[in-house]
């Protein structure tokens, strides 16, 4: 008689037989040290949640700074680039990309020498930050209205093992926990118009190795890296090659060593070499079962974060090492939803996939409206926003008028009912004529929106904290 555990494992078997994974040699499938089928499979399961965001951040690096022959490019390590526009439907790299402020960024190579970032004076009207992302999706400071204000100033990022003065001239010092980082700059635009003030404020900020800041002569350079190639199906069929490759560049933390130590048992890690495609039939089975499993639970986590208010989610899920505190799965589920996402204190993501009355959001099917009663906007100290994207891929979509979201600054050109609404007509079609200024385009399908909130007020009305407070967002209602 077969057991459930006989069941599985010829299921899984099965399934791997037929994928297109080729077998490697053939082995036992549990050699002396390597933990049981089960155990592997659990193994596999908890390193897929706590890898997704490092695999997810390095497939974003490999396009932006390594790709040079790739479409999504940006510049080489240490190189700032600016975007003097804002994402549109053909920007596919990064998902639910905000279309509100130009970007500027550079990926940073830590490894011989920290980096400085300089900044202008910007006027104190204009909300921009400089978000310092590392490969571990920990967000690890910042420089921008908020966190320093609207002064020029030299701030400093280093590398987990810097141990180096502070120069003269310095304003702060930032630390990555890995050895490539992302400072991911954001520009306020008030209207198209605008564009040339925001190429302005772009052409002040800097980045540097801190020998050119000092004008002293550079250290030697780090190795150079065969960084693997990865697009979304390589990174789906060898998911854990990719974060055997990462880890190397990322002492582990305290908050990591437990995880580490697992992920060695199966090959996984620095010094290691894990290869999906040399592994036994059994042995993809458990690494693949895991996985499926892990990423079924991401994805219910995603879309369960936060509070849900009339159909909103409503959540704070994204911040330094502390902040998760080794809760991998909120890490994920946040990577996930939008990677890259600001600290609560710098920017509220209110999103939703239903309507007020839980019915899921599909533009083949329905109009919506969404009305922010008089006095009742979103409590933003910067500006807000209503973003559009496809359910199915989290991008923009192209819609006729090349409209991604409606915003604070757009609400001069848009009309109020008579008492002072202000209502979003979303739909895939025109409204017409007429409300077409208040037309928010949406997908011939399902659809989710993003809510954002760029210095979300912290007395009241505001949506802090998240989930309790005194602001909240109102639900979509299905027209007719």
């Amino acid at each position: 008689m077969l057991t459930k555990r006989d069941l599985l494992r010829t299921a899984a078997l099965g399934a791997v037989a037929g994928s297109t994974l080729a077998a490697g040699p053939a082995r036992a499938a549990t050699a002396p040290g390597r933990p049981g089928f089960f155990k592997a499979k659990d193994i596999a399961e908890a390193g897929f949640i706590y890898g997704l965001p490092i695999v997810m951040n390095y497939g974003v690096m490999y396009e932006f700074a390594i790709d040079t022959a790739g479409p999504q490019f940006k510049a080489p390590f240490n190189q700032l680039h600016n975007e003097a526009r804002v994402f549109t439907w053909q920007d596919t790299t990064v998902v639910t990309p905000n279309s509100d402020t130009p970007y500027s960024d550079v990926w940073m190579d830590l490894r011989a020498e920290p980096m400085v970032l300089s900044v202008p004076a910007v006027d104190p009207k204009r909300y921009y930050a400089i978000q310092l992302c590392d490969g571990n999706t920990y967000n690890f400071g910042y420089v921008g209205t908020r966190a320093t204000g609207s002064d020029p100033g030299d701030y400093m990022v280093v590398g987990p093992h810097w141990t180096g003065p502070r120069p003269a001239g310095i304003r702060g010092v930032f630390r990555s926990t890995t050895q490539f980082a992302l400072a991911l700059f954001r520009t306020q635009l008030f209207e198209p118009a605008d564009i040339g003030n925001v190429k302005a404020v772009q052409a002040g900020y800097q980045a540097r190795p801190l020998s050119a800041f000092l004008k002293r002569p550079a250290p030697q350079a780090a190795p150079a890296i065969d960084f693997p190639k990865i697009d979304k199906e390589l990174a789906k069929r060898n998911f854990f090659e990719f974060l055997d490759f990462a880890l190397q560049f990322a002492p582990a933390t305290p908050d990591e060593i437990w995880i580490r130590e697992q992920l060695a048992r199966i090959g996984i890690g620095p010094g290691k070499s894990f290869a999906l495609a040399d592994l036994s039939l059994e042995d993809k089975a458990e690494i693949l079962l895991g996985m499926a499993e892990g990423q079924r639970k991401v994805e219910e986590a995603a879309k369960a974060l936060g509070t849900s208010i009339d159909g909103w989610r409503v959540a704070a899920p994204f911040g330094d090492a502390a902040h998760f505190h080794g809760d991998w799965l909120l890490r994920a589920a946040a990577a996930q939803a939008g990677i890259y996402g600001n600290d609560a204190i710098e920017a509220m993501y209110p999103a939703t996939r239903v309507d007020a009355d839980g019915q899921t959001l599909d533009g083949s099917k329905h109009a919506y409206t969404l009305t922010f009663p008089a006095g009742r906007l979103p409590p933003a100290g910067a500006f807000w926003s209503v973003t559009m994207y496809d359910a199915k891929t989290q991008l923009l979509i192209k819609n006729p008028i090349d409209r991604y979201l409606i915003n604070s600054p757009m609400l001069p050109g848009m009309k109020k009912g008579p008492d002072g609404a202000t209502t979003l007509f979303i739909q895939a079609k025109s409204p017409g004529p007429d409300r077409e200024s208040n037309w928010l385009p949406a997908p011939e399908g399902p659809m989710y929106i993003v809510m954002r909130i760029y210095l979300p007020r912290t007395t009241p009305p505001s949506i802090l904290p998240a989930g309790q407070g005194t602001w909240q967002p109102p639900g979509l209602r299905r027209v007719g």
